[in-house]
Protein backbone atom coordinates (compact mmCIF):
# COMPACT_ATOMS: atom_id res chain seq x y z
CA UNK A 1 0.00 0.00 0.00
CA UNK A 2 1.27 3.47 -0.92
CA UNK A 3 2.50 5.31 2.18
CA UNK A 4 3.07 8.80 0.81
CA UNK A 5 1.65 11.65 -1.27
CA UNK A 6 3.89 14.00 -3.26
CA UNK A 7 3.42 17.63 -4.18
CA UNK A 8 5.14 19.54 -6.97
CA UNK A 9 5.38 23.26 -6.23
CA UNK A 10 6.30 25.24 -9.32
CA UNK A 11 7.08 28.60 -7.74
CA UNK A 12 8.31 32.00 -8.85
CA UNK A 13 11.97 31.42 -8.04
CA UNK A 14 12.25 27.64 -7.84
CA UNK A 15 10.55 24.28 -8.32
CA UNK A 16 10.20 21.86 -5.43
CA UNK A 17 9.00 18.37 -4.71
CA UNK A 18 7.92 17.56 -1.17
CA UNK A 19 6.75 14.13 -0.03
CA UNK A 20 4.34 13.87 2.91
CA UNK A 21 3.17 10.99 5.08
CA UNK A 22 -0.32 10.31 6.45
CA UNK A 23 0.19 12.75 9.35
CA UNK A 24 0.98 15.56 6.94
CA UNK A 25 4.63 15.60 8.02
CA UNK A 26 7.43 16.29 5.55
CA UNK A 27 9.47 13.20 4.68
CA UNK A 28 11.57 14.47 1.76
CA UNK A 29 12.29 17.79 0.06
CA UNK A 30 14.14 18.69 -3.12
CA UNK A 31 14.38 22.16 -4.64
CA UNK A 32 16.04 23.83 -7.62
CA UNK A 33 16.05 27.48 -8.64
CA UNK A 34 15.47 28.67 -12.21
CA UNK A 35 16.63 31.80 -14.01
CA UNK A 36 14.85 35.13 -13.68
CA UNK A 37 14.93 36.76 -17.11
CA UNK A 38 14.56 40.56 -17.34
CA UNK A 39 14.46 41.61 -21.04
CA UNK A 40 13.40 45.19 -20.22
CA UNK A 41 12.56 47.22 -17.10
CA UNK A 42 9.31 45.85 -15.67
CA UNK A 43 9.45 42.70 -17.81
CA UNK A 44 9.97 39.32 -16.10
CA UNK A 45 10.16 35.97 -17.92
CA UNK A 46 10.86 32.30 -17.18
CA UNK A 47 12.01 29.53 -19.50
CA UNK A 48 9.24 26.91 -19.50
CA UNK A 49 11.52 24.16 -20.79
CA UNK A 50 14.08 24.88 -18.06
CA UNK A 51 11.34 24.73 -15.45
CA UNK A 52 10.14 21.34 -16.68
CA UNK A 53 13.70 19.96 -16.56
CA UNK A 54 13.99 21.25 -12.99
CA UNK A 55 10.69 19.61 -12.03
CA UNK A 56 11.95 16.27 -13.32
CA UNK A 57 15.18 16.75 -11.37
CA UNK A 58 13.56 17.58 -8.02
CA UNK A 59 11.07 14.70 -8.31
CA UNK A 60 13.95 12.26 -8.86
CA UNK A 61 15.91 13.76 -5.97
CA UNK A 62 13.00 13.62 -3.53
CA UNK A 63 12.26 9.98 -4.36
CA UNK A 64 15.95 9.08 -4.09
CA UNK A 65 16.41 10.81 -0.72
CA UNK A 66 13.52 8.83 0.76
CA UNK A 67 14.68 5.66 -1.03
CA UNK A 68 11.27 5.04 -2.56
CA UNK A 69 9.85 4.48 -6.04
CA UNK A 70 6.86 6.14 -7.76
CA UNK A 71 4.77 3.09 -6.82
CA UNK A 72 5.08 4.14 -3.16
CA UNK A 73 3.12 7.33 -3.89
CA UNK A 74 -0.67 7.25 -3.65
CA UNK A 75 -0.94 10.41 -5.76
CA UNK A 76 0.76 13.67 -6.68
CA UNK A 77 -0.68 17.18 -6.50
CA UNK A 78 0.56 20.29 -8.27
CA UNK A 79 0.64 23.87 -7.04
CA UNK A 80 2.04 26.85 -8.86
CA UNK A 81 2.82 30.52 -9.28
CA UNK A 82 -0.63 31.40 -10.52
CA UNK A 83 -0.85 34.06 -13.21
CA UNK A 84 2.43 33.24 -14.97
CA UNK A 85 1.49 32.55 -18.59
CA UNK A 86 2.98 30.05 -21.03
CA UNK A 87 2.05 29.17 -24.63
CA UNK A 88 3.36 26.03 -26.28
CA UNK A 89 3.13 24.09 -29.52
CA UNK A 90 0.66 21.22 -29.11
CA UNK A 91 2.50 18.98 -31.58
CA UNK A 92 6.07 19.46 -30.41
CA UNK A 93 5.44 20.31 -26.75
CA UNK A 94 7.90 23.22 -27.02
CA UNK A 95 7.11 26.71 -25.64
CA UNK A 96 6.71 29.32 -28.38
CA UNK A 97 7.98 32.10 -26.08
CA UNK A 98 9.29 32.44 -22.55
CA UNK A 99 6.60 32.42 -19.87
CA UNK A 100 5.45 35.89 -18.85
CA UNK A 101 5.63 36.03 -15.05
CA UNK A 102 2.84 37.36 -12.84
CA UNK A 103 4.98 40.36 -11.78
CA UNK A 104 5.52 41.47 -15.39
CA UNK A 105 4.10 44.89 -16.37
CA UNK A 106 4.39 44.81 -20.17
CA UNK A 107 0.59 44.73 -20.61
CA UNK A 108 0.18 48.13 -18.95
CA UNK A 109 -0.93 49.93 -22.13
CA UNK A 110 -3.17 47.03 -23.16
CA UNK A 111 -4.85 47.21 -19.73
CA UNK A 112 -5.65 50.88 -20.29
CA UNK A 113 -7.02 50.12 -23.76
CA UNK A 114 -9.20 47.27 -22.46
CA UNK A 115 -10.55 49.47 -19.67
CA UNK A 116 -11.55 52.24 -22.04
CA UNK A 117 -14.25 54.52 -20.68
CA UNK A 118 -15.44 51.85 -18.22
CA UNK A 119 -12.08 51.74 -16.50
CA UNK A 120 -10.38 49.23 -14.23
CA UNK A 121 -13.56 47.46 -13.09
CA UNK A 122 -14.94 46.74 -16.57
CA UNK A 123 -14.90 42.94 -16.10
CA UNK A 124 -14.95 42.73 -12.29
CA UNK A 125 -18.62 41.73 -11.97
CA UNK A 126 -18.04 38.55 -14.00
CA UNK A 127 -14.51 37.53 -13.07
CA UNK A 128 -13.99 39.20 -9.67
CA UNK A 129 -10.77 40.90 -10.77
CA UNK A 130 -9.80 44.46 -11.69
CA UNK A 131 -7.98 45.10 -14.94
CA UNK A 132 -4.32 44.84 -13.98
CA UNK A 133 -1.04 43.64 -15.47
CA UNK A 134 -1.06 40.89 -12.81
CA UNK A 135 -3.55 38.55 -14.49
CA UNK A 136 -3.08 35.95 -17.22
CA UNK A 137 -5.71 36.94 -19.83
CA UNK A 138 -3.99 40.12 -21.02
CA UNK A 139 -0.63 38.29 -21.02
CA UNK A 140 -2.12 35.71 -23.42
CA UNK A 141 -3.41 38.53 -25.63
CA UNK A 142 0.06 40.16 -25.69
CA UNK A 143 1.69 36.91 -26.78
CA UNK A 144 -0.91 36.30 -29.48
CA UNK A 145 -0.36 39.84 -30.79
CA UNK A 146 3.44 39.81 -30.63
CA UNK A 147 4.51 36.26 -31.57
CA UNK A 148 4.29 35.83 -35.34
CA UNK A 149 1.55 33.40 -36.40
CA UNK A 150 0.52 32.62 -32.82
CA UNK A 151 -3.06 33.87 -33.07
CA UNK A 152 -3.98 31.89 -36.20
CA UNK A 153 -2.48 28.74 -34.75
CA UNK A 154 -4.18 29.29 -31.39
CA UNK A 155 -7.56 29.65 -33.09
CA UNK A 156 -7.00 26.17 -34.58
CA UNK A 157 -5.96 24.73 -31.19
CA UNK A 158 -2.38 24.20 -32.41
CA UNK A 159 -0.97 26.50 -29.72
CA UNK A 160 -2.04 25.84 -26.12
CA UNK A 161 -2.19 28.12 -23.10
CA UNK A 162 -1.54 27.19 -19.52
CA UNK A 163 -0.53 28.59 -16.21
CA UNK A 164 2.30 26.55 -14.77
CA UNK A 165 0.20 23.79 -13.18
CA UNK A 166 -1.38 23.16 -16.61
CA UNK A 167 2.08 22.96 -18.17
CA UNK A 168 3.29 20.49 -15.51
CA UNK A 169 0.15 18.32 -15.72
CA UNK A 170 0.36 18.31 -19.52
CA UNK A 171 4.01 17.25 -19.42
CA UNK A 172 3.18 14.51 -16.89
CA UNK A 173 -0.03 13.15 -18.41
CA UNK A 174 -0.68 14.71 -21.82
CA UNK A 175 -3.97 16.11 -20.46
CA UNK A 176 -4.72 19.81 -21.06
CA UNK A 177 -6.50 20.82 -17.85
CA UNK A 178 -6.53 23.53 -15.20
CA UNK A 179 -8.35 23.80 -11.90
CA UNK A 180 -10.92 26.42 -10.90
CA UNK A 181 -8.52 28.33 -8.65
CA UNK A 182 -6.02 28.96 -11.44
CA UNK A 183 -8.75 29.60 -14.00
CA UNK A 184 -10.15 32.26 -11.68
CA UNK A 185 -6.88 34.24 -12.07
CA UNK A 186 -7.05 34.64 -15.84
CA UNK A 187 -9.89 37.24 -16.10
CA UNK A 188 -11.46 34.76 -18.54
CA UNK A 189 -13.56 32.58 -16.17
CA UNK A 190 -17.05 33.45 -14.98
CA UNK A 191 -17.07 33.17 -11.18
CA UNK A 192 -20.63 31.87 -11.10
CA UNK A 193 -20.56 29.31 -13.93
CA UNK A 194 -16.93 28.28 -13.29
CA UNK A 195 -16.44 28.09 -17.07
CA UNK A 196 -14.71 30.22 -19.67
CA UNK A 197 -16.93 33.20 -20.47
CA UNK A 198 -17.49 33.99 -24.16
CA UNK A 199 -17.98 37.72 -23.52
CA UNK A 200 -14.69 37.94 -21.61
CA UNK A 201 -12.87 35.88 -24.25
CA UNK A 202 -14.15 38.14 -27.00
CA UNK A 203 -13.38 41.39 -25.18
CA UNK A 204 -9.85 40.39 -24.18
CA UNK A 205 -9.14 38.61 -27.46
CA UNK A 206 -8.39 35.02 -26.48
CA UNK A 207 -9.58 32.01 -28.57
CA UNK A 208 -11.39 29.29 -26.61
CA UNK A 209 -9.64 26.57 -28.64
CA UNK A 210 -6.31 27.23 -26.88
CA UNK A 211 -7.69 27.03 -23.34
CA UNK A 212 -7.51 24.02 -21.00
CA UNK A 213 -10.55 22.24 -19.58
CA UNK A 214 -11.53 23.61 -16.17
CA UNK A 215 -11.73 20.89 -13.49
CA UNK A 216 -12.07 20.75 -9.71
CA UNK A 217 -9.06 21.10 -7.41
CA UNK A 218 -9.26 17.50 -6.21
CA UNK A 219 -9.85 14.71 -8.74
CA UNK A 220 -7.79 12.34 -10.87
CA UNK A 221 -6.72 14.23 -14.01
CA UNK A 222 -4.66 11.39 -15.43
CA UNK A 223 -1.83 8.95 -14.84
CA UNK A 224 1.73 10.18 -15.04
CA UNK A 225 4.43 8.94 -17.37
CA UNK A 226 8.17 9.49 -17.14
CA UNK A 227 9.64 10.28 -13.71
CA UNK A 228 6.33 9.54 -11.95
CA UNK A 229 5.20 6.69 -14.17
CA UNK A 230 1.94 5.17 -12.96
CA UNK A 231 1.22 7.78 -10.27
CA UNK A 232 -2.19 9.44 -10.34
CA UNK A 233 -2.06 13.21 -10.81
CA UNK A 234 -5.00 14.11 -8.64
CA UNK A 235 -4.81 17.64 -7.24
CA UNK A 236 -4.14 21.17 -8.46
CA UNK A 237 -4.41 24.52 -6.71
CA UNK A 238 -2.86 27.92 -7.28
CA UNK A 239 -0.20 28.46 -4.65
CA UNK A 240 -2.17 30.80 -2.40
CA UNK A 241 -5.32 28.72 -2.49
CA UNK A 242 -3.17 25.67 -1.79
CA UNK A 243 -1.84 27.41 1.33
CA UNK A 244 -5.41 28.25 2.40
CA UNK A 245 -6.28 24.56 2.04
CA UNK A 246 -3.05 23.41 3.68
CA UNK A 247 -3.77 25.67 6.67
CA UNK A 248 -7.18 23.89 6.86
CA UNK A 249 -9.09 27.18 6.56
CA UNK A 250 -12.31 25.31 5.86
CA UNK A 251 -14.76 27.51 7.78
CA UNK A 252 -16.20 30.87 6.72
CA UNK A 253 -14.00 33.55 8.28
CA UNK A 254 -10.84 31.39 8.40
CA UNK A 255 -7.86 33.15 6.86
CA UNK A 256 -4.11 32.93 6.31
CA UNK A 257 -1.21 34.97 4.96
CA UNK A 258 1.58 33.40 2.94
CA UNK A 259 4.94 35.16 3.00
CA UNK A 260 6.84 34.19 -0.13
CA UNK A 261 8.13 36.08 -3.16
CA UNK A 262 4.98 38.14 -2.75
CA UNK A 263 2.57 38.26 0.18
CA UNK A 264 -0.94 36.88 -0.09
CA UNK A 265 -3.76 36.92 2.42
CA UNK A 266 -6.90 34.89 1.78
CA UNK A 267 -10.16 34.75 3.74
CA UNK A 268 -12.68 31.92 3.30
CA UNK A 269 -16.07 33.49 2.41
CA UNK A 270 -18.05 30.30 1.83
CA UNK A 271 -20.06 29.10 -1.17
CA UNK A 272 -20.97 32.53 -2.51
CA UNK A 273 -18.49 35.05 -3.95
CA UNK A 274 -18.18 38.27 -1.92
CA UNK A 275 -17.61 41.44 -3.94
CA UNK A 276 -14.92 43.70 -2.53
CA UNK A 277 -15.39 47.45 -2.16
CA UNK A 278 -11.89 47.95 -0.81
CA UNK A 279 -9.44 46.83 -3.47
CA UNK A 280 -9.43 43.08 -2.76
CA UNK A 281 -9.89 40.26 -5.25
CA UNK A 282 -12.80 37.84 -5.35
CA UNK A 283 -11.42 34.44 -6.22
CA UNK A 284 -12.15 30.71 -5.97
CA UNK A 285 -10.63 29.26 -2.80
CA UNK A 286 -10.97 25.57 -3.74
CA UNK A 287 -13.39 23.00 -5.13
CA UNK A 288 -13.15 19.44 -3.87
CA UNK A 289 -14.51 16.95 -6.39
CA UNK A 290 -18.26 17.30 -6.91
CA UNK A 291 -18.75 19.56 -3.87
CA UNK A 292 -19.64 23.21 -4.38
CA UNK A 293 -16.83 25.70 -4.90
CA UNK A 294 -15.63 27.66 -1.88
CA UNK A 295 -14.76 31.31 -2.55
CA UNK A 296 -12.28 33.68 -0.93
CA UNK A 297 -11.33 37.31 -0.67
CA UNK A 298 -7.67 37.91 -1.43
CA UNK A 299 -5.24 40.70 -0.79
CA UNK A 300 -2.21 40.37 -3.07
CA UNK A 301 1.14 42.03 -2.35
CA UNK A 302 3.58 41.98 -5.26
CA UNK A 303 6.86 42.19 -3.35
CA UNK A 304 7.59 40.57 0.03
CA UNK A 305 10.42 38.01 0.08
CA UNK A 306 11.48 39.37 -3.32
CA UNK A 307 12.59 42.54 -1.51
CA UNK A 308 14.92 40.53 0.73
CA UNK A 309 16.27 38.82 -2.39
CA UNK A 310 16.81 42.27 -3.99
CA UNK A 311 18.55 43.49 -0.83
CA UNK A 312 20.88 40.49 -1.08
CA UNK A 313 21.49 40.22 -4.84
CA UNK A 314 21.14 43.75 -6.23
CA UNK A 315 22.68 45.87 -3.49
CA UNK A 316 24.71 43.21 -1.64
CA UNK A 317 24.03 44.39 1.91
CA UNK A 318 23.65 40.80 3.16
CA UNK A 319 25.27 37.59 1.92
CA UNK A 320 22.28 35.31 2.48
CA UNK A 321 18.58 35.99 2.94
CA UNK A 322 18.52 34.76 6.58
CA UNK A 323 21.30 37.27 7.43
CA UNK A 324 18.80 40.10 7.23
CA UNK A 325 17.20 39.06 10.53
CA UNK A 326 20.44 39.42 12.48
CA UNK A 327 21.31 42.72 10.78
CA UNK A 328 17.84 44.23 11.33
CA UNK A 329 17.91 43.00 14.94
CA UNK A 330 20.88 45.23 15.78
CA UNK A 331 18.63 48.34 15.78
CA UNK A 332 15.43 48.93 17.73
CA UNK A 333 13.53 50.65 14.90
CA UNK A 334 13.83 51.81 11.28
CA UNK A 335 15.53 55.12 12.10
CA UNK A 336 12.70 56.98 10.36
CA UNK A 337 13.23 55.13 7.07
CA UNK A 338 10.41 53.49 5.05
CA UNK A 339 10.84 51.27 2.00
CA UNK A 340 7.84 50.82 -0.33
CA UNK A 341 8.83 48.12 -2.86
CA UNK A 342 6.51 49.03 -5.74
CA UNK A 343 8.89 47.40 -8.25
CA UNK A 344 5.98 46.24 -10.43
CA UNK A 345 3.47 48.82 -9.29
CA UNK A 346 1.23 48.46 -6.25
CA UNK A 347 -1.19 45.55 -5.88
CA UNK A 348 -3.92 45.41 -3.21
CA UNK A 349 -5.56 47.59 -2.15
CA UNK A 350 -4.34 50.24 -4.64
CA UNK A 351 -3.88 48.50 -8.02
CA UNK A 352 -1.56 51.21 -9.36
CA UNK A 353 0.68 50.02 -12.19
CA UNK A 354 2.14 53.55 -12.44
CA UNK A 355 3.80 53.26 -9.01
CA UNK A 356 7.49 52.52 -8.51
CA UNK A 357 9.52 51.81 -5.40
CA UNK A 358 10.75 54.49 -3.01
CA UNK A 359 12.91 54.72 0.10
CA UNK A 360 11.55 57.62 2.14
CA UNK A 361 12.76 59.37 5.29
CA UNK A 362 16.48 59.00 4.64
CA UNK A 363 18.81 61.01 6.87
CA UNK A 364 22.49 60.80 7.70
CA UNK A 365 21.54 58.74 10.76
CA UNK A 366 20.26 55.78 8.72
CA UNK A 367 22.58 52.74 8.47
CA UNK A 368 22.33 49.49 6.54
CA UNK A 369 20.79 47.96 9.67
CA UNK A 370 17.96 50.51 9.55
CA UNK A 371 17.48 49.72 5.87
CA UNK A 372 17.34 46.01 6.69
CA UNK A 373 14.66 46.74 9.31
CA UNK A 374 12.72 48.84 6.78
CA UNK A 375 12.87 45.93 4.31
CA UNK A 376 11.21 43.60 6.83
CA UNK A 377 8.70 46.24 7.91
CA UNK A 378 7.68 46.82 4.27
CA UNK A 379 6.05 43.39 4.13
CA UNK A 380 4.32 43.92 7.49
CA UNK A 381 2.86 47.32 6.60
CA UNK A 382 1.57 45.98 3.29
CA UNK A 383 -0.13 43.12 5.14
CA UNK A 384 -1.64 45.68 7.55
CA UNK A 385 -3.22 47.53 4.60
CA UNK A 386 -4.69 44.29 3.26
CA UNK A 387 -6.04 43.31 6.69
CA UNK A 388 -7.80 46.67 7.02
CA UNK A 389 -9.43 46.19 3.60
CA UNK A 390 -10.46 42.66 4.55
CA UNK A 391 -11.95 43.80 7.86
CA UNK A 392 -13.97 46.44 5.99
CA UNK A 393 -15.26 43.98 3.36
CA UNK A 394 -16.08 41.17 5.80
CA UNK A 395 -17.32 43.32 8.67
CA UNK A 396 -15.24 41.25 11.10
CA UNK A 397 -11.97 42.39 12.72
CA UNK A 398 -8.96 40.09 12.55
CA UNK A 399 -8.51 38.11 15.78
CA UNK A 400 -5.27 36.36 14.85
CA UNK A 401 -3.25 35.70 11.71
CA UNK A 402 -2.15 32.26 10.53
CA UNK A 403 1.19 32.75 8.78
CA UNK A 404 3.07 30.42 6.43
CA UNK A 405 5.63 30.46 3.64
CA UNK A 406 9.41 30.70 3.57
CA UNK A 407 9.67 34.09 5.29
CA UNK A 408 7.96 32.96 8.50
CA UNK A 409 11.20 31.30 9.62
CA UNK A 410 12.27 34.91 10.36
CA UNK A 411 11.22 35.38 14.00
CA UNK A 412 11.86 39.13 13.96
CA UNK A 413 9.57 39.52 10.94
CA UNK A 414 6.81 37.67 12.77
CA UNK A 415 7.20 39.88 15.87
CA UNK A 416 7.12 43.03 13.73
CA UNK A 417 3.98 41.72 12.03
CA UNK A 418 2.23 41.17 15.36
CA UNK A 419 3.28 44.68 16.45
CA UNK A 420 2.06 46.27 13.21
CA UNK A 421 -1.29 44.46 13.30
CA UNK A 422 -1.91 44.72 17.03
CA UNK A 423 -2.95 41.05 16.86
CA UNK A 424 -1.30 37.66 17.48
CA UNK A 425 0.52 35.87 14.65
CA UNK A 426 0.58 32.06 14.63
CA UNK A 427 3.02 29.83 12.75
CA UNK A 428 2.00 26.20 12.08
CA UNK A 429 4.24 23.20 12.63
CA UNK A 430 4.44 22.62 8.86
CA UNK A 431 5.16 25.99 7.23
CA UNK A 432 5.24 24.52 3.72
CA UNK A 433 1.46 24.76 3.56
CA UNK A 434 1.41 25.45 -0.19
CA UNK A 435 2.80 22.01 -0.93
CA UNK A 436 0.76 20.50 1.89
CA UNK A 437 -2.47 21.87 0.41
CA UNK A 438 -1.69 20.36 -3.00
CA UNK A 439 -0.85 17.04 -1.35
CA UNK A 440 -4.07 17.13 0.67
CA UNK A 441 -6.15 17.78 -2.47
CA UNK A 442 -4.50 14.88 -4.30
CA UNK A 443 -4.73 12.56 -1.29
CA UNK A 444 -8.44 13.27 -0.80
CA UNK A 445 -9.12 12.42 -4.44
CA UNK A 446 -7.67 8.91 -4.08
CA UNK A 447 -8.82 8.19 -0.52
CA UNK A 448 -5.40 8.52 1.13
CA UNK A 449 -7.17 10.83 3.60
CA UNK A 450 -10.88 10.11 4.19
CA UNK A 451 -12.19 13.65 4.58
CA UNK A 452 -11.34 17.24 5.50
CA UNK A 453 -11.82 16.53 9.20
CA UNK A 454 -8.80 14.22 9.05
CA UNK A 455 -6.77 17.04 7.53
CA UNK A 456 -7.83 19.46 10.25
CA UNK A 457 -6.69 16.97 12.89
CA UNK A 458 -3.18 17.14 11.40
CA UNK A 459 -2.80 20.92 11.94
CA UNK A 460 -0.47 21.85 14.82
CA UNK A 461 0.78 25.23 16.11
CA UNK A 462 4.55 25.76 16.20
CA UNK A 463 4.89 29.31 17.60
CA UNK A 464 2.91 32.45 18.42
CA UNK A 465 3.86 36.12 18.64
CA UNK A 466 1.83 38.74 20.51
CA UNK A 467 2.01 42.53 20.03
CA UNK A 468 4.58 44.44 22.12
CA UNK A 469 4.29 47.86 20.46
CA UNK A 470 1.95 50.41 22.03
CA UNK A 471 -0.97 51.59 19.92
CA UNK A 472 0.13 55.25 19.69
CA UNK A 473 3.57 54.37 18.31
CA UNK A 474 2.07 51.82 15.93
CA UNK A 475 -0.39 54.31 14.44
CA UNK A 476 2.28 57.01 14.13
CA UNK A 477 4.51 54.66 12.13
CA UNK A 478 1.52 53.60 9.99
CA UNK A 479 0.81 57.25 9.14
CA UNK A 480 4.40 57.65 7.96
CA UNK A 481 4.12 54.46 5.91
CA UNK A 482 1.01 55.85 4.17
CA UNK A 483 2.93 59.02 3.28
CA UNK A 484 5.68 56.92 1.74
CA UNK A 485 3.13 54.95 -0.32
CA UNK A 486 1.75 58.18 -1.79
CA UNK A 487 5.26 59.06 -2.97
CA UNK A 488 5.36 55.96 -5.22
CA UNK A 489 2.38 56.94 -7.35
CA UNK A 490 2.26 58.63 -10.78
CA UNK A 491 5.91 57.74 -11.36
CA UNK A 492 5.76 56.17 -14.82
CA UNK A 493 5.00 58.25 -17.92
CA UNK A 494 3.56 57.31 -21.31
CA UNK A 495 7.06 57.13 -22.83
CA UNK A 496 8.44 54.71 -20.19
Amino acid sequence: MARYVAAIDQGTTSSRCIIFDHKGDICAVAQKEHRQIFPKPGWVEHDGAEIWRNVETVVKQALKSLKIKPADLAAVGVTNQRETTLLWDKATGEPIHNAIVWQDTRTDRLIKTLGGEKGQDRFKKKCGLPLATYFAGPKIRWLLDEVKGARKRAEKGEVLFGTMETWIIWKLTGRHVTDVTNASRTMLMNLKTLDWDDDLLSAIGVPRAMLPEIRSSSEVYGEATGVLKGVKVAGALGDQQAALFGQTCFEVGDGKCTYGTGGFMLLNTGEKPVRSRNGLLTTVGYKIGEAKAVYALEGSIAVAGALVQWFRDNVGLVETAPDIEALAGTVKDNGGCYFVPAFSGLFAPYWRSDARGVIAGLTGYVTKAHLARAVLEATCWQVREVVEAMNADSGVDLICLKADGGMVANNLLMQIQADVLGAPVIRPKVIETTCLGAAYAAGLAVGFWPDQAALKANWKKSAEWTPKLDAKTRENHYRKWKKAVLATMNWTDEDD
